[in-house]
């Protein structure tokens, strides 16, 4: 994969200033997804699968929630309508295809038709599953496929379910060599519950990473350790004075698990404290495979974790967007969706968690 990106060296050597926290580093993928065209035989988010055409394209058979969203349009269409809304220099407009002013013209005339029809009924059913990732061995080391299987596919269903109000996601193992002839079009879903369920086709630049847990993943004892402002003043730690008063915040902000598509390494939290998850087969204790985020930085005015290559895009209006949300997905309030599998078996039943 040519695509490259490198997240900066971490403010502070954390294991330096808090030997404790070294037994818990983790190995992590921060995937670096950024707009682009794959091929169904690279990894990719939101991208075409390696799909066997005599397979059946997977289908949600679960019940819809019946809630007019406000937002409900079909997939090509949301694509197109970003295309539209694309930035420009202030005082210009975006030159439009002949594709796209069709475009506007079916908008004006839908809103018209659905203000006349009122809200949407339930969801036709069964519903075609969105692409969410696809992931190569060979790009991704730290999966732990099955068998012979090398390539990990990523779908969901862009509806909202009960109890937890998310996407159902779907993981398939395969082995790439024995597909041969690819499902050259896939079905769509008629429409998404929201925007944010229909992913941008990004390309991948995998960067392995230590990862270390979030703050809500720590012993007391340790978070009281963390706490102590004077034992990073000892350590020599370049730390600005203003978190004197919180460090806390420091480690949270530069230190702890790394934002972002993540494979591996520590989940995110704060919706809820730590909630383990347990396989429904054989009841080990689930492991984090997959982050599927919402932005790729916390947002912090420092750019902590923003690559090297995009400092210099993070900062400018016109390319922010692919740096900070290059697919464009949103999963509950702006959060993170985590997909959990199980260490005995990856075939057995995954489950998943946003957070």
């Amino acid at each position: 994969m040519s695509l490259v990106r490198t997240t900066p060296p971490r403010p502070v050597e954390v294991t330096t200033v808090f030997p404790e926290l070294a037994p818990l580093a983790r190995p992590a993928l921060r995937l670096h997804p950024r707009p682009g065209l794959p091929s169904v035989r690279d990894s990719s988010v939101g991208g075409p699968l390696l799909w066997p055409a005599e397979e059946p394209w997977p289908h949600c058979e679960d019940a819809h929630l019946h809630v007019d969203t406000g937002f409900r349009r079909s997939p090509t269409e949301v694509r197109l309508r970003r295309r539209l809304s694309r930035w420009c220099p202030e005082g210009q407009t975006p030159t439009l295809t002949s594709e796209e002013e069709a475009l506007e013209e079916r908008n004006a005339a839908w809103l018209a038709e659905r203000l006349e029809a009122g809200p949407p009924g339930p969801a036709e059913c069964p519903v075609p599953m969105l692409p969410v990732a696809q992931l190569y061995l060979r790009d991704v080391p730290l999966l732990q496929p099955p068998g012979q299987a090398d390539l990990l596919q990523i779908l969901w269903c862009p509806y909202e379910h009960d109890p937890h109000y998310k996407p159902a996601t779907a993981l398939f193992w395969r082995s790439a060599a024995e597909v041969g002839d690819v499902l050259a079009t896939p079905p769509e879903p008629y429409e998404a519950d929201y925007p944010g369920y229909v992913p941008e086709q990004c390309v991948l630049a995998p960067e392995a990473i230590t990862d270390y847990p979030n703050l809500l993943d720590l012993s007391p004892e340790l978070r009281l350790v963390l706490g102590d402002w004077s034992r990073w003043q000892a350590a020599g730690a370049d730390v600005d004075s203003s978190y004197a008063e919180d460090p806390h915040e420091f480690y949270m902000t530069h230190l702890g698990q790394a934002p972002g598509w993540k494979v591996g390494g520590w989940p995110p939290w704060g919706r809820t404290d730590p909630n383990p998850r347990y396989c429904a087969v054989c009841e080990a204790q689930m492991i984090p495979l997959l982050t599927i985020a919402s932005f790729e930085s916390n947002g912090d005015e420092s750019l902590s974790w923003v690559p090297q290559e995009d400092q210099a895009a993070a900062s400018s209006d016109c390319a922010h967007q692919d740096v900070s949300q290059p697919t464009r997905v949103e999963v509950g309030s702006t959060d993170n969706m985590q997909i959990y599998v199980c260490p005995t078996s990856p075939q057995h039943p995954h489950t998943d968690l946003i957070q």
